[in-house]
């Protein structure tokens, strides 16, 4: 599989940065600060954004375990398979760096099929929600299902990695 990774991220920030890594009370502060500018897509999350974020995080990352993946990092760092314009929109300064497939090991990263949010909490009959895959296990989902195409935040096929330091 020869696919690039890309990272998004705002300029001003700076890349890797995770709000779940932050203690509570300052990520929900900044989250409400986004909210609050109202200028990215970002600033339409919920009020409790955060907690259903780290909640969701940690089941992902239990699963991950449990598949023998070892992360280093307790939240993950968010990527895409591919590029998405999309997420140019969650922030004020947008910009990204790629990173290839084959610079991550089985253990270093896992996926969603699809966003976090909607992949571990709609509940609906299809098989690929609820789960974290490996890398292996991510290429039988894409040659069975395909690339989810990009037609909403639902369907972007979105990789998570707790690995990188």
């Amino acid at each position: 599989m020869n696919y690039s990774l890309y990272h998004y991220f705002d300029r001003k920030i700076g890349p890797f940065r995770n709000l779940s890594s932050l203690p509570l009370q300052k990520a929900i502060d900044i989250s409400k600060q986004i909210n609050k500018e109202g200028k990215t897509f970002a600033s339409q999350r919920s009020l409790d954004y955060i907690e259903n974020r780290r909640k969701l995080e940690m089941l992902a990352r239990e699963q991950f375990i449990a598949k023998g993946g070892k992360p280093k990092n307790s939240f993950p760092h968010y990527m895409t398979l591919g590029a998405c314009d999309w997420l140019k929109t969650w922030y004020t300064n947008p910009a990204w760096i790629v990173l290839h497939w084959d610079d991550f090991t089985e253990s270093s990263i896992s996926f969603t099929y699809g966003d976090l949010f909607p992949t571990m909490r709609v509940q609906d009959d299809k098989p690929y929600r609820r789960q974290v895959y490996t890398k292996q296990e991510i290429i039988r989902v894409i040659d069975k299902y395909g690339m989810p195409q990009i037609k909403d935040r639902n369907d972007i096929l979105k990789s998570r990695s707790g690995m990188i330091s």
